[in-house]
């Protein structure tokens, strides 16, 4: 298993929609994502991080499949030092340590590429493989915001996961 990120293209939009359409990714995804999710919608977010420079959403690779994606959100005004951490592996590639090794990858990239100091991930409650795979990864448990979020019509737990870099 080799596993790399690379920058979305265009030709992934059929990839990205199908994904996107199976209820058990989408059920782990934020309500701004729509369900279901349209093959121009796919589109309009790969030409519009096309755009952004350094890069900040990327397509997980197995080889040359496309297995996930992962990428962050930049904060602005007193959180402009943190980044907000998302990430989603394809059902089929669940339990292979695909997500563990893309985080460590994106981990690296954005300590790399931008000026921040934390990289914040949010996790629903039922999520443990995400939980662990944040772990693993040295992030830890700031808080749990008990029935913070509202997903599917279920109040539930928001897990925040935190990495600050190391000067």
């Amino acid at each position: 298993m080799y596993i790399s990120l690379r920058p979305w293209v265009i030709e992934d939009s059929a990839t990205l929609t199908e994904y996107f359409n199976n209820i058990n990714i989408w059920n782990n995804l934020r309500d701004y994502i729509p369900h279901p999710y349209t093959l121009e919608e796919a589109e309009d977010f790969i030409t519009i991080q096309s755009e952004l420079f350094p890069t900040q959403n990327f397509a997980i690779l197995n080889e040359d499949q496309i297995v996930g994606g992962i990428g962050i959100s930049l904060q602005a005004d007193i959180y402009k030092m943190n980044v907000e951490l998302g990430y989603w592996v394809a059902e089929p590639f669940w339990g292979t340590g695909i997500g563990t090794i893309a985080v460590g990858l994106l981990t690296q990239y954005v300590f790399d590429s931008f000026a921040i100091n934390r990289i914040v991930a949010e996790v629903f409650e039922h999520n443990k493989a995400s939980m662990r795979v944040l772990e693993k990864n040295g992030f830890h448990l700031e808080t749990v915001r008990r029935k913070g979020i509202l997903k599917n019509d279920l109040l539930m737990d928001d897990y925040v996961w935190v990495k600050q870099k190391i000067f």
